[in-house]
């Protein structure tokens, strides 16, 4: 089969924030600043989205809707925090009900700060997220899961360092792996000829 490219659906929610982040967000789709000439869709369900865009906070009553957000998207999928109270909480970061940002929920891809983010950092911020979500799509044509691939990667490259540290060091361990073998064979042998 092969890769069919399309064009990245968004969908947008409003943690708990002041709301002008989302006017800005709002203010990508005019003809001003026009985030659709990169092929942008804004959707209203998860299950089309490619990108989860996150503005404000999370705090504990929508941390379950932003999970149930998150886990309806398909695979691959990228999130996007948009604003510092979705990078990090923001001003409201002390009350006594917010939970932090978007990260202390979900994975976070790009983070664009600003209070109020510009429209144009908003588009700089989609448009990285675009190219995470392109590897994460070369990924899965490969066959390979971006989570699992992670510590694959990491043991691979733990083994290709120690094999480039002590490349002496292996045959050693084999030859004195193969002698201890051997004497096992043997005693095994003796034990069985008694």
């Amino acid at each position: 089969m092969s890769y069919i490219a399309k064009s990245p659906w968004v969908i947008h929610y409003d943690g708990s924030s002041c709301n002008g982040c989302d006017i800005e967000v709002l203010a990508c789709l005019t003809p001003m600043y026009d985030v659709e000439r990169f092929g942008i869709i804004n959707t209203g369900n998860p299950k089309h989205a490619d990108v989860f865009l996150v503005t404000g906070s999370v705090n504990e009553q929508n941390k379950d809707v932003v999970k149930q957000i998150y886990e309806q998207m398909p695979e691959p999928k990228v999130v996007v925090a948009v604003g510092i109270c979705a990078c990090s909480g923001g001003v409201f970061k002390q009350c006594y009900n917010i939970m932090g940002g978007v990260d202390t929920v979900i994975p976070v891809d790009v983070y664009v700060p600003g209070c109020a983010a510009r429209p144009e950092a908003i588009i700089d911020g989609v448009v990285k997220g675009l190219a995470v979500l392109q590897e994460k799509r070369d990924k899965m044509v490969k066959g390979v899961d971006a989570p699992a691939e992670a510590p694959a990667e990491k043991a691979e490259a733990a083994e290709e360092k120690a094999e480039s540290e002590a490349p002496e060091a292996k045959p050693e361990a084999l030859d004195e792996k193969a002698e201890a073998d051997q004497a096992e064979k043997t005693e095994e042998g003796g034990k069985t000829d008694e």
